[in-house]
């Protein structure tokens, strides 16, 4: 028991000075605790969430890792991609959906971008999208503002913030996963360097519309490439900056 609890007193000391996750999810009016890589492990009975593990604070580096989709740590044991118990909603087509980070850390700028994916037999407590799968489609994206300081993660440097997307209002009802990620770009002017920090929600959404997104979708890995300008990027260069992956989808 000892042991145990010096593992999370040492996890938990290690998140004051690094990178960050997403904490906490409201959903249709409903805030859900995220899911906590530091004490979620080691409580009994785990608890449920909706939002699928991650490995922790730290970033996915590897852009042919299936950890890209979901976050995790694979190798150790920790799969991103593993389902949620739990799936938020029911929430409307064309409601916003708000995500609390922890602190996120003023040098490590870059875009925050959103995907989401139709659940498999509109379930997503079994859904695991293979690596093969395309799947996602785009629905929110904030890049650099003009070759400012201001970037999409810029409003997360502030303890408490949050950041919104809005579900496409002509998607149809069902169960969806959804890929929210920060791309952190303070050493990506080689490859590789780009710093990954994504996070998969469960939610249901509701309403009468008929899309299931775009026709054509993108697979996790393998939407982005190291050689993509949004991938490999001097952020300490005022130049413009152009967010990876497909275009946003818009009903």
């Amino acid at each position: 028991m000892h042991f145990q609890s010096t593992l999370v007193l040492t996890a938990l000391t290690a998140t004051v000075s690094a990178h960050g996750y997403v904490d906490n999810v409201t959903v249709g009016g409903t805030l859900y605790e995220g899911y906590q890589p530091y004490t979620d492990p080691y409580t009994s009975p785990t608890p449920e969430r909706i939002i699928r593990p991650v490995q922790g604070n730290g970033p996915i580096t590897d852009l042919t890792l299936i950890d890209l989709q979901c976050g995790g740590y694979t190798a150790g044991g920790i799969s991103g991609s593993s389902p949620a118990k739990l799936t938020a909603g029911p929430a409307a087509a064309g409601s916003t959906v708000s995500l609390r980070w922890t602190l996120w850390p003023d040098s490590h700028v870059g875009p925050v971008i959103t995907y989401m994916a139709k659940c498999a037999n509109d379930d997503c407590s079994t859904y695991v999208p293979g690596t093969e799968s395309a799947v996602w489609f785009k629905v929110a994206a904030t890049g650099r503002d003009g070759t400012s300081n201001t970037w999409g993660d810029t409003p997360l440097m502030v303890a408490g913030a949050s950041y919104e997307y809005t579900i496409p209002s002509c998607l149809k009802a069902g169960s969806y996963l959804v890929r929210h990620e920060i791309i952190a770009l303070h050493a990506a002017y080689t490859y590789p360097g780009a710093q990954f920090y994504p996070s998969c929600h469960q939610i249901q959404v509701t309403g009468s519309g008929t899309s299931t997104g775009p026709a054509t979708k993108v697979a996790f890995p393998g939407a982005y490439a190291g050689t993509d300008p949004g991938i490999t990027y001097d952020s300490y260069k005022a130049t413009t900056y152009t967010i990876p992956g497909p275009a946003l989808f818009a009903c």
